[in-house]
């Protein structure tokens, strides 16, 4: 039984972020990915998922505002928590239904890399998202916006 004491009242809780990225997976195993606007990362495409959405519909949204491509959600690859941030991104393995990228207002840059190719692209905390896609079943990971951690 909880004491009212070690109950915390709602508006104390900490505050999280939900974001959804999708890592699309075309026929030869090579990944979308974007070149940020915002700071040039290179990155599977995602964002913030909106209140009314789920998390299927938050992907193929965030998929095709970034990179102009129409995608089928597989399954959910990984749960990954930036710790610096508050940000809880779930990822999700998805295949193209059409391959013509653009780039667009938020990358600047879209392609499709090679697993070798996200290795030297991308900081750790965001590479493995991409080779976590590639995993039987779907991974759980903290970071700290750049490298893992253990936590």
């Amino acid at each position: 039984m909880w004491k009212r004491s070690e109950v915390m009242v709602l508006g104390e809780l900490p505050k999280h972020s939900v974001s959804v990225a999708g890592v699309v997976v075309d026929s030869a195993d090579r990944v979308l990915v974007i070149r940020r606007q915002d700071n040039g990362d290179w990155q599977a495409p995602g964002g913030v998922l909106e209140l009314d959405e789920s998390f299927e519909d938050g992907v193929r949204r965030e998929v095709a505002e970034e990179t102009g491509i129409d995608v089928e959600v597989e399954r959910l690859s990984g749960v990954y928590k930036n710790l610096s941030r508050g940000i809880v991104a779930l990822v999700f393995r998805c295949r193209p239904r059409t391959l013509a990228a653009v780039t667009t207002d938020e990358a600047s840059e879209v392609r499709w890399m090679t697993l070798d190719e996200v290795r030297e692209s991308m900081s750790p905390a965001f590479a493995v998202r991409v080779l976590d896609a590639f995993e039987a079943q779907a991974q759980v990971r903290a970071h700290d916006g750049v490298n893992l951690t253990r936590a």
